[in-house]
């Protein structure tokens, strides 16, 4: 898959992505065939899971096994109620997110089976807990121990917790290098949204 020519921007709905298998599908908001993403593809977009029904924008490429997603451009959540995604959070907080610092983090362990988890804030040895309905509102599916992850955290009724979860790089996304220009990534984000 380098041959950038031959390579399509689509916009799609994430059909179900399975990190134990490494793969899912996207279902082509133009119709067609549903397209492949490995899980190798995400991970180069700083993920390692992605929850069902998130909206994403791809570059993809036609294999002789069929449409495959061949780098992520963009993730949007699932939509949402406007609630918050557990009791914990109020409605004051979700309306403030982003007023919050994304704070850099390690996953210690997440069971998805049991619904939570716990992260480490680098250079604070307080655990996180992170629920799996703010994960899942967040675009993730699941967490793997060690992964570098984004927090916004709040003070819970039992101490700290996550109240949304990004990819590790992404407080870098609005951050331009020092010579003034953006990342390729970044301008591909750019020319999406235009």
């Amino acid at each position: 898959m380098t041959d950038e020519d031959s390579l399509k921007l689509v916009n799609g709905l994430v059909k179900w992505f399975d990190p134990s298998k490494g793969y899912g599908f996207i279902l082509n908001d133009d119709g067609g065939t549903d397209i492949l993403l490995h899980a190798n593809v995400l991970r180069n977009f700083g993920r390692s899971s992605i929850a069902d029904q998130s909206r994403v924008c791809v570059l993809v490429q036609e294999t002789s096994r069929g449409v495959q997603a061949a780098e992520v451009v963009s993730i949007k959540p699932p939509e949402t109620d406007g609630q918050p995604p557990i009791a914990d959070l109020d409605m004051d907080i979700i309306e403030h997110l982003d007023t919050l610092p994304l704070r850099p983090a390690r996953v210690k362990w997440f069971d998805k089976s049991k619904g939570f988890g716990f992260a480490n804030i680098f250079g604070n040895s307080e655990d996180v807990f992170i629920h799996i309905e703010v994960l899942r509102h967040s675009g993730f599916a699941d967490l793997a121990i060690g992964e570098a992850i984004c927090v916004r955290v709040v003070e819970g009724p039992r101490g700290l917790m996550a109240a949304q979860i990004s990819a590790w790089d992404s407080g870098l996304a609005t951050v331009t290098a020092q010579d003034g220009s953006v990342s390729e990534r970044q301008d591909k984000a750019a020319q999406v949204a235009e």
